[in-house]
């Protein structure tokens, strides 16, 4: 399969194309570089051992977009690229809009006018906003309670409209929860040196004595512990998903599917700074803040569905995740490197 991966160079990205060519799909990437660096593009290729080829493009720019399509003779598009900071899409709604919503639809009609119509999308358990049951099914309402999440959600709907008003499209939405850890080469991974909006990298910067206190935002939510509760997923565990979707695309499925990919369980806040307590041997000192705005109490995955369309379910513990976070953190810290 010859799958274009837009923002290939991002976290996600660069480990599902990595996974995609080991697999031997034919793999090219376009990103603008916002949420990443072009130094990922010689890792990624050191890694597979052959040249995965880049692109400095916009999704949003139908002729470079239309000229990869059809000059790559491409097949599927992952599509990834977008901002995704839940606090900055509150600070930023329109640009939000412009780059979620009004880009993927400019890379829709993009690959309409060029006869692709096979898309494995990235959305988000944002969409569902406060579940009114857990674990929460891909049949729940979607209700996102903040920019970001409503971005995803009217792609989704779009997505579905696109489905069925032609038959020939064949869509995987992908509703991520929340993906961490790194490659096992420990060669790529999260960007830890950026600022952090998630609470692995904020635990990441306390661990590397870059921050004197992690903030745990709300103690007192309707938990166990008081803490938010969330589903985490290893990112590889993500990216062997996408060749199950490939896989499904091309062999089988047809029209929209939503499906769920996380761990299928929850943990809170104080679960998690535990973990990495245990697997690093180090103390993490914190403290209590007030909840942010768009934060939910729990929300965790039922996937079922993702078990029995795809055959997947996740390999790694938390404990591996953590692990695998620390120790690609600490190595590119030592090399100082991004």
């Amino acid at each position: 399969m010859r799958t274009l991966i837009t923002g290939g160079a991002g976290f996600i990205g660069s480990h599902c194309a990595l996974e995609l060519w080991r697999n031997g799909n034919q793999v090219f990437i376009v990103d603008n570089y916002s949420n990443s660096s072009p130094s990922i593009n010689t890792k990624i290729n050191e890694l597979a051992r052959r040249e995965i080829k880049f692109i400095e493009g916009d999704i949003r720019d139908c002729k470079v977009i239309s000229k990869i399509l059809k000059s790559k003779k491409i097949e599927l598009v992952i599509h990834l690229a977008g901002l995704k900071s839940i606090k900055d899409s509150f600070d930023n709604p329109d640009l939000y809009y412009e780059i979620n919503v009004q880009g993927t639809k400019k890379l829709l009609e993009t690959m309409q006018e060029c006869k692709v119509k096979k898309l494995i999308f990235s959305s988000s358990a944002t969409v569902y906003g406060i579940p009114e049951c857990l674990p929460i099914s891909e049949e729940n309402i979607l209700n996102p309670i903040h920019p970001y999440g409503k971005n995803k959600t009217e792609i989704e709907f779009f997505l579905k409209d696109i489905s069925l008003n032609d038959s020939h499209w064949k869509i995987i939405n992908f509703r991520y929860f929340n993906p961490i850890g790194a490659h096992h080469s420990l060669e790529i991974g999260e960007n830890m040196f950026s600022t952090p909006n998630n609470l692995v990298p904020f635990i990441l910067k306390v661990l590397l004595q870059e921050k004197d206190m992690l903030k745990v935002f709300g103690n007192d939510y309707d938990t166990p512990d008081g803490t938010g509760v969330r589903d985490y997923v290893h990112i590889e565990d993500i990216a062997r998903a996408h060749i199950k979707g490939i896989r499904c695309i091309d062999m089988m499925l047809e029209g929209f599917h939503a499906l769920n990919l996380g761990s299928g369980r929850g943990y809170s806040v104080l679960e998690v700074i535990k973990t990495f307590e245990k697997v690093t041997g180090k103390k993490i000192p914190y403290k209590f803040s007030e909840r942010r705005a768009g934060d939910v109490a729990s929300l965790y995955a039922d996937i079922s569905n993702a078990k029995r369309k795809l055959e997947w379910e996740p390999k790694y513990s938390l404990e591996d995740m953590c692990s695998s976070a620390y120790q690609f953190a600490i190595k590119k810290k030592f090399l100082g490197k991004v």
